[in-house]
Formats: C-alpha cells, structure tokens, sequence
C-alpha cells in the first residue's frame, strides 16, 4: 500500500506528487500525458520568465523522478474507489491501494463523480482551501475545481495546497515545505 495516489500528470497533479514524496509520503502517479500544456507557453508562471509547456512538462517530471515518485507514465486510470483502508486505484494496465487519493484530471470529473465527490452549482467538484472534496481524504485539483480558472500556476498552488493538507493530518499537526539552507541567515 501506498501513501498517496495522484491522478493526473499536469502541473497540480505533479505539484501535490513532489511535496507528499519530498516529505516523506510514498507517491504513485498515474499519467495520461494529456494536459494542457502539450500546446501552452508559459509567460505568466512566477519565476519563469518563458517556458514552453512540453519543456515545462520535461522539468517538472525530472524534478518528481528525483525525489523518487513512481509514475506510471501514459497510464489511464479506469477506476478509484473507497476500500476500509482508503482507495484502490486502478487502470488497464495496473493498480495501487492507497491511504490518500489526489484527483488532478483537468476538467475530466468522471472519477470524481464515480467516487460520490459532491459538486458545486457550476458542476465543478466542491473542495475548499485544502482542496479536500466530501469523500474523506480525496483531493481534487487544478480545473476539475474551476469552471473558468484554468492557469497553471493556480493549478500547481492547489496540488500543493493538497499535498500540504495531507501531510499535515499525517504528522497531526499543521505542516509548512519550507527549505532553509544551512548557511541562511
């Protein structure tokens, strides 16, 4: 059993994906390769002056694989369901059971649907500022929680903000990724 399951391989998914793995929670992503950014540019992404999407893509998955996440690249997911020790997730070609599941599909909220999430007036999955959904320790992220939002850097600050809520109920207290080098003053 893992710790953390993310669905979805685009800037939310890959965001929640390094920080559980950074701190210390066993991650697995699942990744159809099918986001947005194949045809973006980044000019608005802070820190980045310019950056092509597929070159954005390339980054962000190096930085993942060297924390140590295991994606399962190119992989759809079919189904996430609630098993009594958390979710099964599961595609064609595989599956994992896992404590906690992130849902970063774009505007794809099949599976949200699929697993009972609660939605919104506007049809997007219901989460609030911690991006947990209705279904206890499922996440959602990224467009599948807004109708009209769809940046990815609002994208990669709500898989954080998943990831920085799921580690803080693990450790039991409130937790902050914050790096200090030891020569800082």
């Amino acid at each position: 059993m893992t710790d953390v399951a993310v669905v979805g391989g685009g800037p939310a998914g890959l965001s929640a994906a390094l920080f559980t793995q950074k701190n210390g929670l066993e991650t697995v992503v699942f990744d159809t390769d099918e986001t947005w950014l194949h045809s973006a540019h980044l000019f608005n992404y802070l820190g980045i002056e310019s950056i092509d999407g597929e070159a954005f893509l390339d980054t962000a998955r190096e930085q993942v694989d060297d924390f140590g996440v295991e994606r399962h690249q190119n992989e759809e997911v079919t189904t996430v369901e609630q098993t009594d020790s958390g979710f099964r997730v599961s595609s064609d070609e595989s599956g994992v059971e896992a404590s906690y599941v992130v849902l970063a599909t774009g505007a794809d909220r099949d599976l949200a649907a699929d697993l009972g999430c609660e939605t919104t007036d506007e049809g997007t999955v219901d989460v609030g500022v911690d991006m947990e959904t209705s279904v206890a320790d499922a996440y959602a992220t990224g467009a599948i929680v807004r109708a009209e939002e769809w940046q990815a850097v609002i994208s990669a600050g709500d898989g954080a903000a998943a990831a920085l809520n799921i580690l803080s109920k693990e450790k039991g207290e409130h937790f902050h990724d914050f790096d200090t080098p030891d020569d800082a003053k």
